[in-house]
């Protein structure tokens, strides 16, 4: 039975990984220091034998008993409501973090998966985004907290790869939406639906005109499984290139909610904030056969029926 250690398995993307882990026979670890992760995320695998949780900072030593044959390094407080109020943590996670968990998958002869961002990108001055595009980044901005340390995991991850031999691979995550994210999460998906749902106006920062692409975390956790099974190091890009504006989003949000909120405009909170944002998944379809299949008014259905659901109106 194959093993494997997921650090942030309490968090949004972790504890649906460790899901499908689980469903493909393996024994999982989730390790979590709960900063940002909940274990209402996981509730529901405490009972499975195959299934454990440690509540841990992977900052600190690490160790685990017994082989481990992936670590699959989540960890990371990720939205741009942590930037200003967690910035040490986010640092010290992506660099430390990587490190004590890079020194244990080379200890255990284990594959490192490095689940790494579109935000190593920066404010891009390419459109789209494709693997092989250094990025544009303001190291000493609020958002470099993050940015920079994750292109610093890139690096050290790689520095392993090539120094000590160790069979690495990197996904490149664009933004990712389903249940399970948190309601203060700060990101565009929990903000307008929470909004939404409970009548408060739909806040659009700046004109509204910048530009994402959303993916389900369903179609993200099958590029995640398809690129750890694969032989290839990275970075892959790993998300839906179909892209929207934020205004077009918060209009859909408010006819899939039928809310009667107003959508309102506010100044950016970040001047960093990226104007664009569409990864090329060239390889992804051509190296790993991914692309992603669920819709965004499908995906958001379900989303909308979670927060529903947590806010007790449902």
């Amino acid at each position: 039975m194959p093993r494997a250690l997921v650090t942030g398995g309490a968090g949004f993307l972790g504890s649906h990984l460790c899901d499908r882990l689980l469903a493909e026979g393996f024994e999982v670890i989730a390790m979590d220091n709960l900063i940002t992760g909940n274990t209402d995320n996981i509730v529901h695998l405490l009972d499975n034998p195959r299934f454990r949780f440690v509540r841990y900072d992977v900052t600190e030593y690490l160790y685990i008993d017994g082989p481990i044959d992936y670590v699959f390094h989540l960890a990371s407080p990720a939205s741009p409501v942590d930037f200003p109020t967690k910035p040490i943590q986010i640092m010290k996670v992506n660099a430390l973090g990587t490190h004590k968990a890079l020194g244990l998958a080379r200890a255990k002869n284990a594959v490192f998966f490095l689940a790494s961002t579109s935000e190593v990108y920066g404010d891009p001055l390419v459109h789209p985004q494709s693997e092989e595009y250094w990025g544009n980044v303001n190291p000493v901005g609020i958002r470099g907290v993050y940015d920079e340390s994750k292109r610093f995991a890139e690096a050290l991850t790689m520095a392993y790869h090539r120094y000590h031999g160790v069979p690495v691979r990197i996904v490149r995550i664009f933004n990712t939406y389903g249940p399970r994210m948190r309601l203060d999460d700060g990101r565009v998906v929990p903000n307008f639906v929470g909004q939404a749902l409970r009548g408060d106006p739909i806040t659009v920062y700046g004109d509204g005109k910048q530009t994402r692409s959303f993916c389900y975390c369903s179609d993200l956790i099958e590029g995640f499984w398809r690129l750890a099974l694969s032989d290839l190091t990275g970075p892959i890009n790993i998300g839906n290139p179909t892209e929207r504006t934020i205004l077009e989003f918060a209009q859909l949000i408010k006819q899939l909610t039928n809310s009667k909120s107003e959508i309102v405009f506010e100044p950016l909170k970040t001047p960093d904030d990226p104007k664009q944002r569409r990864p090329d998944i060239t390889k992804a379809r051509t190296l790993l056969g991914w692309e992603p299949k669920v819709g965004l008014e499908e995906g958001l259905q379900y989303t909308i029926a979670y927060f529903a659901k947590k806010l007790g109106l449902s």
